[in-house]
């Protein structure tokens, strides 16, 4: 076992990051190291890289940041017994406390002193990371390693689909980055017999397009409303799965939903929204529902099996594959909004 590896690094309180050589991580008892194959990058890492106001309130660096990945167990501490040196694994990143309410009545993924690795401790841009043995996920060697390390954001996609009924249902997705975009996918192989995607940006409704959206629509340029609801026999869809977090794109999604609907939010908005909660709410009876991460660990099961079974097509969202060292051209390649996910190799290769 080597003693050093390379890794990315958030140094400093400022702009950027950094590959530099560290230590490799030491492992407890009950920790499992795991050397990476591919890891994802994720909207929260751009944030921590471009060092935005909320990354400046919630990053301590030095930060070693990543929190989507899959690799192979390369050690194991004394007291695991369910993973083994070898095993193809990927991780739940939410390290939940295991003794408050939330986590002893089975809603664990909102726990009330979550750790994020990645976020709060070191994650996993770089060639080991080191993982609690209870968040570890194997996983079938039939899973191809590029879906393998995007688990994490096609996770929060089955959470927002499957957190009501899908089947025969029709649905629109508002906000088409790489989890609205694992929605598409999702709710189709679920059953949803019309998919609306509402999205401004050009480049990503192009990508909606070839995740086989039945409907592609920009907001800004097309009467959203009216399409739909001519597209619905007038009465709007039954579903709205919520991924941009932007106020346009939240009233579009009230306006749009039916009588009775669901409405789904996963989208985070960076500033508080006014809604007439008589008007969109009450009367019309539609279900609001907070959505935050992936259920744990009922959607790493739902998820696993969409894959298994070959339901889900997943390849037009993964744009850029690059290895770990160029990673700063990753992320300057997400700025531009040219990009969907960018996957990282520590090991400089592909294969």
């Amino acid at each position: 076992m080597p003693q050093t590896m390379m890794a990315v690094v958030k140094a400093e309180s400022k702009p950027g990051a950094e590959v530099r050589e560290v230590k490799v991580p030491e492992i407890g008892l009950t920790d499992v190291l795991v050397k990476v194959s591919v890891a994802s990058v994720c909207g929260t890492d751009l944030h921590i890289y471009n060092w935005d106001p909320w990354a400046q309130h919630r990053i301590h660096p030095p930060l070693i940041p990543g929190h989507e990945f899959c690799g192979t167990v390369a050690a194991v501490g004394a007291e695991v017994t369910s993973v083994k040196e070898g095993d193809f694994v990927s991780a739940e990143m939410h390290v939940a406390c295991g003794k408050c309410l939330q986590c002893r009545t089975g809603e664990a993924h909102i726990c009330q002193h979550v750790s994020i690795i990645g976020v709060d401790e070191n994650g996993a841009f770089a060639e080991y990371v080191s993982i609690p043995e209870s968040n570890i996920w194997k996983l079938d060697s039939a899973i191809p390693q590029e879906y393998a390390s995007i688990l994490d954001p096609l996770g929060n996609a089955v959470h927002t689909v499957l957190a009501g009924e899908i089947a025969a249902k029709s649905c629109a997705i508002t906000g088409c980055g790489p989890i609205g975009l694992f929605a598409i996918a999702v709710a189709r192989a679920c059953g949803a017999t019309q998919v609306f995607a509402i999205e401004v940006n050009q480049y990503r409704r192009c990508v909606a397009q070839q995740m086989k959206a039945d409907y592609v629509l920009d907001p800004a340029t097309q009467d959203v409303r009216q399409m739909v609801r001519e597209a619905t026999a007038g009465t709007g869809v039954d579903v709205v799965l919520e991924m941009a977090g932007h106020p346009d794109a939240i009233r579009t999604g009230f306006d749009i939903l039916r009588r009775g609907g669901r409405m789904s939010l996963l989208g985070i908005p960076s500033k508080p929204i006014q809604l007439d909660f008589a008007d969109d709410i009450i009367f019309r009876g539609i279900t609001v529902q907070g959505i935050s991460g992936r259920r744990m660990y009922q959607t790493w099961y739902q998820m696993t099996a969409l894959l298994k079974a070959g339901k889900l097509d997943l390849h037009p969202v993964i744009t850029d594959r690059i290895a770990m060292r160029d990673f700063s051209q990753g992320m300057e390649r997400l700025n531009s909004g040219q990009a969907s996910k960018v996957l990282l190799y520590p090991n400089g290769s592909r294969y």
